[in-house]
């Protein structure tokens, strides 16, 4: 896989992969710096997008970043050993720009979650723009820092040496970290819907926030001005949840006074690949156009 980043506008970022296929490790809300995040399975999940030569995008709450000075949210209880120190959102960064130092090759892009900009808001520190530039400058990294919410052009190009024109086929993302708390019974879903009745042009919305996992379906139809037929075309709709594991024994805890349970860990592959569809018929023969499909 041979892989561009561009950045657009602030929250806009062209993704351009020469070639038919492509994988990617859709994740959110690590919470790396948390003794609770499951680092293990972190790993496990970076460590396969390095064997199978996958994008990795991270949707929010990189960092977690709740135990500064001032801060009401903290506790002893929930700062690892070499982070407490008196510069101690420096420590943290600082010691995540060697941790994802494998993942050079593979780390596009990392958008804000409600944990850095709150940080930017109250402490004036914005964590993921100092990440990006200790990273690529000590790891000749090229990760890009979107926005609490943005879009993700994907364009694969297949063509080939003998292609006079360059033939390249778009998959488009909108990705927002999220609001509110998810609830209980609908787990974020209703949120999907409200995105599907303000959105038009993506291929898949994508959110984190409310750590829930799901992924949905919705088929819509779309009239074709140019060959004058009515298409069905999917949207997809992603939940990805998080690395930080809260519950434990269910004993006690900000997560478990507060009645909520056990939540899923991790996020979702993603597997791009170009798959010729007819669309319909014209006097010249059939019209094709290019879909994604997984």
């Amino acid at each position: 896989m041979i892989h561009s980043i561009q950045q657009i506008q602030p929250n806009i970022h062209l993704i351009t992969i020469k070639g038919k296929s492509c994988d990617f490790l859709l994740i959110s809300d690590l919470h790396w710096d948390n003794p609770k995040c499951d680092r293990a399975l972190l790993k496990k999940d970076l460590d396969e997008a390095v064997e199978r030569n996958a994008l990795i995008i991270v949707n929010g709450d990189f960092f977690c970043l709740m135990q500064g000075k001032g801060d009401p949210r903290r506790s002893k209880d929930d700062i690892r050993p070499e982070h407490n120190k008196g510069n101690y959102l420096q420590a943290v960064v600082e010691d995540a720009v060697d941790w994802f130092a494998p993942y050079k090759d593979n780390l596009a892009l990392i958008g804000y979650g409600n944990h850095e900009t709150g940080i930017l808001r109250h402490m004036e520190f914005d964590a993921l723009k100092y990440f990006q530039s200790i990273y690529n400058y000590k790891h000749k990294g090229n990760v890009q820092i979107g926005g609490y919410g943005g879009t993700i052009h994907i364009n694969l190009d297949v063509s080939t040496p003998n292609d006079d024109v360059t033939r390249n086929t778009a998959f488009i993302i909108h990705y927002y970290h999220g609001s509110g708390g998810g609830g209980p019974v609908t787990k974020g879903v209703i949120q999907d819907q409200r995105m599907m009745a303000n959105t038009e042009g993506y291929d898949l919305t994508w959110q984190g926030h409310v750590h829930e996992l799901y992924h949905h379906v919705n088929m819509v139809h779309h009239y074709n001005k140019r060959n004058k037929i009515i298409t069905h075309r999917r949207v997809h709709q992603l939940r990805t949840s998080t690395y930080k594991e809260e519950f434990g024994a269910g004993e006690g805890g900000f997560h478990v006074e507060r009645g909520r349970g056990i939540k899923p860990l991790g996020g979702y592959w993603m597997n791009l690949k170009v798959n010729r569809v007819i669309l319909g018929n014209r006097n010249k023969g059939a019209q094709n156009d290019t879909r994604f499909v997984e």
